[in-house]
């Protein structure tokens, strides 16, 4: 059999048979392609080993408030940081996002407040919260951050050095997350 009729038929069992088979060489085909080369790809042109992330918690939600009033039951944490209302509300996602949501990120050049850094922490995975202070001492910056949900910073982001950040978040894609989400818990790391 000659090449080209070889590849005549491995083609149409990929995009035109529809056996169980066929389906499942689909799936594996799709994940060896976003897996291996758009997400390396991806990593490569915005500069992060992590382009990106599903958001894993709700520690970045506002519970359906709109911003007037979440900042109302937040301001006492932020106006101690010398963090305004009006400055807040120039943040990038000043309204938060939620569980689920799939966030591209962009590798960290600079950092400045407001930014929604990713960084290793305690966690199993990369977390991602809002940087609240930035501290230049013995030559080395210091970040701390804060989940917009939560009542204050976690012990393991009061001071994030460079070597532990992953990225900035940059674009959000509400619900998207839930595919990795529910895989991770259909195979139990969830």
């Amino acid at each position: 059999m000659d090449l080209k009729k070889i590849l005549k038929k491995t083609w149409h069992f990929i995009w035109e048979d529809d056996s169980l088979l066929s389906w499942v060489v689909n799936v594996v085909l799709a994940f060896v392609l976003v897996k291996f080369i758009i997400y390396p790809v991806l990593g490569l042109l915005l500069g992060t080993a992590y382009p990106v992330v599903a958001v894993v918690s709700g520690s970045m939600e506002h519970n359906g408030l709109d911003f007037d009033s979440w900042w109302e039951g937040n301001k006492e944490f932020y106006t101690d940081f010398g963090i305004t209302k009006e400055e807040f509300s120039g943040y990038r996602f000043k309204n938060g996002f939620n569980k689920g949501d799939l966030m591209i990120l962009t590798g960290v050049k600079d950092i400045e407040r407001g930014d929604l850094l990713v960084f290793n922490g305690n966690a199993p995975g990369p977390i991602i919260h809002r940087v609240v202070k930035i501290n230049l001492g013995n030559n080395k910056e210091h970040i701390q951050t804060k989940g917009d949900n939560n009542s204050g910073s976690r012990q393991d982001e009061s001071s994030i050095t460079r070597d532990r950040t992953v990225g900035k978040a940059i674009i959000r894609i509400p619900y998207l997350g839930w595919v990795k989400l529910s895989f991770l818990k259909l195979i139990g790391k969830a």
